[in-house]
């Protein structure tokens, strides 16, 4: 499905747009596996694609277990230290790899006045190494995973986004990639764009599936916000967050 056709008779934007960072806002994930593959291998097991696609858009602590269980003989906070690091290491030498339209739309809402947040499992360090490469003060709040109690598709760190800006969640449109991410977003009670990268998704009532968000715009968001508002209900209690 391309990017929704505005409708210039819906006018009133959402009061915040919330961000997932990788896989939405920069193509990250090939980094992520390779400093998987290169981690597992130092400890003398095999890392396969199949394996890494698993952990897209999982917590970091959570990835940490299932690598532990192929032989990663270190804590879980030490492996996803080394795994951030590396990650970062990456972002230094090759660049940020925006998302086909994302810089773009990112550009516009902040040159518009939208509030808007960086809601990622990735480290704080992380999120803040990406957010001041953007070129601007894109975000008014970052709210990454080492700051919440549970991870990606608890609602937790979209209901804290929400919160830290000062807004209902059911007033924002949130823009994700993946499945606990987007199953997070949901259960918030936030309007959904789901833009899916490395692991496709099906089309579904409880958002807006988009293929690229190249072409998107803030007319695309408000008329996205504007069509989905009237059929949310409250957000959903974390006991059902991963039925979303």
């Amino acid at each position: 499905m391309n990017p929704v056709t505005p409708n210039p008779t819906h006018s009133a934007p959402p009061a915040a747009v919330l961000w997932d960072m990788d896989g939405t806002l920069v193509d990250t994930e090939p980094y992520w596996m390779r400093a998987e593959h290169e981690l597992v291998e130092s400890f003398g097991g095999v890392w396969t694609h199949t394996d890494a696609m698993l952990l897209v858009g999982s917590g970091l602590l959570g990835s940490a277990a299932i690598l532990q269980n192929r032989g990663v003989n270190l804590s879980a906070e030490a492996i996803v230290d080394r795994l951030t690091t590396r990650v970062q290491e990456q972002l230094a030498s090759a660049g940020v790899p925006w998302r086909p339209g994302a810089h773009e739309l990112l550009t516009e809402l902040h040159g518009a006045g939208v509030p808007m947040a960086l809601v990622t499992m990735s480290e704080q360090r992380m999120a803040r190494q990406i957010s001041a490469i953007v070129g601007f003060d894109a975000f008014t709040t970052i709210i990454s995973g080492d700051m919440v109690q549970q991870s990606k598709p608890h609602p937790e760190a979209y209901l804290t986004a929400a919160g830290t800006l000062g807004v209902d969640p059911v007033h924002c449109v949130a823009i994700e990639d993946s499945l606990p991410g987007v199953a997070a977003a949901v259960a918030s009670g936030a309007v959904v764009i789901a833009v899916p990268h490395m692991v496709p998704l099906e089309a579904s009532e409880h958002y807006t599936l988009v293929q690229s968000l190249t072409g998107s715009s803030l007319a695309t968001l408000t008329e996205v916000y504007r069509s989905k508002r009237s059929s949310l209900s409250s957000p959903t209690t974390p006991k059902d967050a991963t039925h979303a």
